[in-house]
């Protein structure tokens, strides 16, 4: 929930509001650029928040409860901003962006909509396009293995153990892995894990169900 000031909310609620987007970013070695998408430069907290750079929001995903949150902004490459070699130099990945809703004739009033890291950065015909991500991201990756039928393994690596032969793939099935490579003591998934199927089995009267393997 943001706290937005009594100051801007008296100022929606009159029909008034003069109200801007201004984004600060911060690159990993220190340096600190600011930009607006109002008709002026405005001076945020001492930075100078440049109007000329074309800065705008662009699309914007966010949802309840532990999911990341992506946003864009597109603006200019130019000399005095954003230029094109320190895009390419990756001075500007992994840098940290907020996006401000401020009143343009008195910046102090503002309200924080958005903080996040600047994961990509593309640019064409002296623009670019910034993808960002939300604080939460860290929390998506995966970290180890997953159980799951598949085998997770790549056909010829160490953990696969078999040289793979010119031109044969593998669809990474146990039924592949024994059949076809004869490599099942080797295989890297689980492929007994019950599926959706599970739930609506039920004792098979020709088979042996003591809780054995089922192999």
């Amino acid at each position: 929930m943001r706290n937005i000031p009594n100051e801007m909310a008296a100022s929606i609620e009159s029909g008034v509001a003069r109200l801007c987007h201004v984004w600060r970013l911060e690159r990993s070695d220190g340096t600190a650029l600011g930009f607006t998408d109002h008709d002026r430069d405005l001076t945020l907290e001492g930075l100078v928040c440049r109007a000329s750079s074309g800065w705008t929001a662009g699309a914007a995903e966010s949802a309840v409860g532990l999911t990341a949150g992506t946003a864009s902004a597109a603006g200019a490459l130019d000399d005095a901003a954003i230029t094109e070699a320190d895009v390419a130099a990756g001075l500007y990945d992994g840098a940290t962006v907020e996006l401000w809703r401020a009143d343009w004739a008195e910046p102090t009033t503002r309200v924080r909509l958005w903080r996040a890291t600047l994961t990509r950065i593309r640019h064409a015909a002296g623009a670019f396009v910034a993808e960002l991500e939300g604080p939460l991201a860290k929390l998506e990756p995966v970290v180890g293995r997953t159980y799951g039928r598949m085998c997770d393994a790549r056909l010829g690596d160490a953990r696969c153990g078999v040289a793979a032969p010119a031109g044969r793939t593998c669809d990474k099935r146990w039924e592949t892995c024994v059949g076809t490579f004869g490599n099942g003591a080797n295989f890297r998934g689980f492929p007994d894990v019950p599926g959706d199927d599970f739930l609506t089995a039920w004792p098979a009267g020709s088979v042996r169900n003591d809780g054995g393997s089922r192999r």
